[in-house]
């Protein structure tokens, strides 16, 4: 349960500064590569630009990074056993895996305190990796997010 016990923001206004990626479980790879590199018109990330984080299931072929114009990443990450959605499109399901908010790296532990005072459930986290400090966290309706930063 998320309490809060006053009506100021535990993370202020303007702290996140916007989505760093967004995380999507797919069916098939191949598909979903061409819909989002092809029918969409996304540049696929390549090379070097694999975050190094993701680079063996890339390499496998279980991972895909696409760059959105404003520069949002979106990951595709290969489920194979992911239950088809409701054969009826008006009937509501998710294939998101997580929406990642990215902040300045002198503010992440103060994010994650407030997490905590909040009472706000964790996943896992905080993490860190090369490519920076993550925590992963749930909404009031049980979908992940996640809090990241840079490396210092």
């Amino acid at each position: 349960m998320i309490t809060n016990s006053t009506s100021t923001p535990a993370i202020a206004s303007g702290m996140l500064r916007r989505v760093h990626h967004i995380a999507l479980h797919v069916n098939n790879m191949e598909v979903s590569r061409h819909f989002y590199g092809v029918i969409l018109g996304l540049r696929e990330l390549q090379g070097e630009e694999v975050p190094a984080t993701l680079k063996t299931l890339f390499e496998k072929g279980e991972a895909a990074n696409f760059v959105t114009p404003d520069g949002t990443v979106i990951d595709l990450f290969w489920k194979p056993n992911l239950n088809p959605p409701d054969p009826d499109p008006t009937q509501e399901f998710t294939r998101a895996g997580h929406l990642a908010f990215d902040i300045e790296p002198q503010w992440f532990d103060l994010a994650v305190e407030a997490l905590h005072r909040y009472q706000v459930p964790i996943d896992h986290g905080p993490v860190s990796r090369p490519t920076g400090r993550g925590i992963y966290f749930y909404d009031p309706d049980g979908f992940l997010l996640e809090i990241r930063c840079d490396p210092v």
